[in-house]
């Protein structure tokens, strides 16, 4: 049976972790795969969640199942954090999930069901898992102009026009903030526009909200779905837990939909129920539990925001850092953008070949499509990457002044 299978083509982000742990180096960086790091370089677990996770091995009695939708009250808890308080909840159904990408196959499965044939919209780049993804449930995918390239910025113009020719009925796949890999995300005025067409043109938007939180702060990054929300008769979400709530490894995400009445969304759940239980039976229980224990307890809440608002500074000041690094090398502005991306990811325009030359002369790891993970730097650090960079680049510039 399984004479005729060949090596499937290596992950290229998660074929960097084993690299990255034999290299001996000891100045080696990884800048690769996509988690927060401190100051020391650990990925933190969040006090909240520490004290979360106490309260639950305390007061657990069961490890029962939790049933093939998750628990509902988290379901809740994370839908008012996504969708925030004036959403039209009486339309709106979720269910947990096994993280953000258990979020999209359902959703994938979802959207074959009721809409076979549909093309499925992503940006060019976007996230290398949603392509995978949605191929996978037999969805078809068209690509749309996203990065400007000489700017890093969104190319919004292009954008826009190809969302104005696309088919009613079609999906249409959002991030709904720190775009990856790019960093780049549309300015209010811009969702504002692209809502519009998107209302006018009968288009469905599948929301994919992962890093809420590390962009503009909970509440500012999640304005394109609450503007969709009150703008479309239906549209798809999925949201993610493992960075905001630093639970990467408890994969912990939900998938919600927004139907044309309470009826229809009540139909919708209970046939993303039914796709969640061909898929994975059930969902894990213990990540959805801390975020609950977080959300429910005022204090555990306000100390989860406090250290999620000082995650995102941290994550901002490197950018800042990295973009004055790479303008006193060069005595140019060619790297501003990186101080104007958000969240996590940038690209850093580097061709495959240089990402490799990067590893192996200097010991730092980025994906080969030059995506760089910022949240991975280190202050300290920010200074040899931008060395590295222009070196394998071929560019040469003054030292830093």
């Amino acid at each position: 049976m399984f004479d005729d299978l060949t090596m499937p083509p290596a992950d290229k982000i998660l074929s960097l972790i084993p690299i990255f742990r034999q290299d001996s180096r000891p100045n080696k960086i990884d800048l690769g795969v996509g988690v927060y790091r401190d100051a020391s370089g650990t990925t933190p677990i969040p006090r909240a969640v520490r004290e979360a996770e106490k309260r639950i091995h305390t007061a657990q009695t069961t490890k029962a199942y939790v049933g093939p939708a998750g628990d509902p009250v988290f379901c809740d808890l994370i839908g008012r954090l996504v969708f925030g308080a004036a959403a039209p909840w009486e339309r709106i159904r979720g269910i947990q999930t096994p993280g953000g990408a258990g979020a999209l196959t359902v959703l994938a499965g979802l959207i074959c069901l009721a809409r076979p044939g549909a093309a499925v919209h992503v940006p060019d780049p976007t996230w290398v898992n949603h392509v995978s993804i949605l191929e996978d449930n037999g969805l078809r995918i068209v690509t749309y102009p996203y990065l400007d390239n000489r700017t890093g910025e969104v190319d919004f113009d292009a954008l826009l026009d190809h969302f104005s020719r696309s088919k009613r009925g079609d999906i249409v796949l959002l991030h709904g903030c720190c775009h990856n890999p790019t960093g780049a995300d549309p300015s209010r005025s811009q969702w504002q526009a692209l809502a519009e067409i998107i209302a006018e043109r009968g288009l469905v938007p599948l929301v994919d909200i992962a890093y809420q939180g590390f962009g503009d702060g909970l509440e500012d990054d999640a304005f394109v779905v609450r503007l969709l929300a009150g703008m479309v008769p239906e549209m798809l979400v999925s949201a993610s837990c493992s960075k905001n709530f630093g639970i990467y490894r408890e994969r912990t995400g939900a998938a919600f939909i927004l139907a044309a009445d309470a009826d229809r969304a009540d139909a919708t759940k209970a046939q993303l129920t039914v796709r969640a239980r061909i898929v994975y039976s059930m969902p894990p229980d213990h990540g959805a539990a801390i975020v609950r224990t977080v959300l429910e307890d005022p204090a555990l809440s306000a100390d989860w925001r406090a250290e999620l608002d000082g995650m995102r500074s941290n994550i901002l000041s490197l950018r800042q850092g990295l973009a004055a690094s790479f303008r006193r090398f060069t005595n140019g502005s060619d790297y501003d953008f990186l101080a104007k991306n958000k969240g996590m990811f940038s690209l850093i325009g580097l061709t495959p070949g240089e990402a490799v030359m990067l590893r192996e002369r200097h010991a730092i790891y980025i994906v080969e499509d030059g995506r760089i993970n910022v949240a991975g730097l280190q202050a300290s650090q920010i200074d040899t990457f931008a060395e590295a960079v222009l070196a394998v680049r071929g560019i040469s510039g003054s030292a830093p002044v």
